[in-house]
């Protein structure tokens, strides 16, 4: 499982003396996430798409949107993976959105057995 975040890369061009802070050029990559989130062990499942995954879970454990995560109580993070590419991402999760409930049991229990909420090791 993948724990990416945003992180950014400075290039700097050639030899080290007479560089300017000016030369300095930094590319910022911005990750995206599909995830899944359960009610319970074999419950309830949520399939979603975020830039910004910590946020995302906050608003979900914290029902600030009403929808479906909050009527059912869909809180726990049991499975995530990240993309650089945002078309990547809405990709997959349309793709995990028409699989089989029995598949995607089979995906989370692969990386997390025992279906224990992530959100604690992304949210530091």
């Amino acid at each position: 499982m993948t724990t990416e975040r945003a992180f950014s890369v400075s290039v700097i061009p050639g030899p080290a003396e007479g560089r300017s802070p000016e030369s300095i050029t930094t590319i910022v990559a911005v990750m995206y996430y599909v995830y899944i989130l359960a009610s319970r062990k074999h419950g309830t499942l949520y399939i979603g798409v975020t830039r910004d995954l910590v946020r995302r879970l906050y608003e979900h454990k914290n029902d600030v949107v009403r929808g479906f995560t909050s009527r059912y109580s869909v809180h726990l993070l049991v499975w995530y993976e990240s993309y650089d590419d945002p078309t990547n991402a809405i990709a997959r999760e349309k793709e995990l959105k028409k699989w089989r409930r029995d598949w995607k049991i089979n995906l989370i229990e692969r990386d997390n057995p025992n279906w224990e909420d992530l959100y604690n090791s992304i949210a530091r």
